[in-house]
Order: structure tokens, then C-alpha cells, then sequence
């Protein structure tokens, strides 16, 4: 339904509102009100908008992380359409890293390979003329 900053969605399931948290990724800041935008922020959400904004996606659970996070976000992997996993996408495209909270989730080793792939091609947050993490 709506892209709300790189990590973070809403989606519509039987006209139903509800905000979804990526699962082991994360992105630079774009809506904290504590912090300044962060460098790469409104990139990382135009990216995520392109990847599944206005489409059908499929919300996975990860039985090792909890249901929702202290702000109430529904915390899930998101399969777009054609069964791609958009966290990783976002983390080989540059513009995600991963990220563990607590416990590591079942997809951290595929996320933490995909983020060195980035970081040693210079790809997104990782390039030479980008911001660095």
C-alpha cells in the first residue's frame, strides 16, 4: 500500500491498516524526529517504493524474532510477487544493511554475505562517493 521509509511498510490485508518492520535489515533514518534525515535515507525508501510499492507481497514470519517491535510494527520478511526476498534485495543493491536485534534471525548469514558483496563492490552506502556506514 505505502513505502514509508526503506525498512518500514504499510500494507492492506481485508481493509486493514497495518505497518510492517523488515526483519534484519535496516536502512539510515528518514523519519526519526531525534535525528536529522541521514544520508541515503530518502534513496533507500525511493528504491523500496520502486521494488513493491502498489503490488501484492507476501508477509513471512521468523519464529527466532518477536511478532511486533516496541512501536507496534508487525515484524515480517517481505517476498515481493515474484517470490524475491526484498530485504536481501535491498542489502545487494546497497541501499540496507543487516541487521540483527537480540537474537540473530533465520536469513543473518544470506543478509551479512549479501552485505559484503555490497561493501566490496562499492555498491550503494558503500560506494566511494556515497556515505559511509
Amino acid at each position: 500500500k505505502k513505502v514509508i521509509d526503506g525498512d518500514t511498510i504499510e500494507v492492506e490485508n481485508k481493509n486493514q491498516k497495518i505497518k510492517i518492520r523488515l526483519i534484519g535489515i535496516n536502512t539510515p533514518e528518514l523519519n526519526d524526529n531525534r535525528k536529522e534525515v541521514q544520508c541515503f535515507a530518502e534513496k533507500a525508501k525511493n528504491f523500496l517504493k520502486q521494488l513493491i510499492e502498489n503490488t501484492y507481497v507476501r508477509l513471512e514470519i521468523d519464529q527466532s524474532q518477536n511478532n511486533q517491535d516496541k512501536y507496534g510494527r508487525l515484524l515480517r520478511y517481505v517476498i515481493d510477487s515474484e517470490n524475491n526476498d526484498v530485504g536481501l534485495i535491498l542489502i545487494q543493491n546497497g541501499y540496507a544493511y543487516e541487521y540483527t536485534y537480540k537474537i540473530p534471525h533465520k536469513k543473518s548469514n544470506i543478509y551479512k554475505q549479501a552485505q559484503q558483496y555490497a561493501q566490496e563492490n562499492n555498491i550503494g552506502l558503500w560506494g566511494n562517493d556515497e556515505c559511509r556506514m
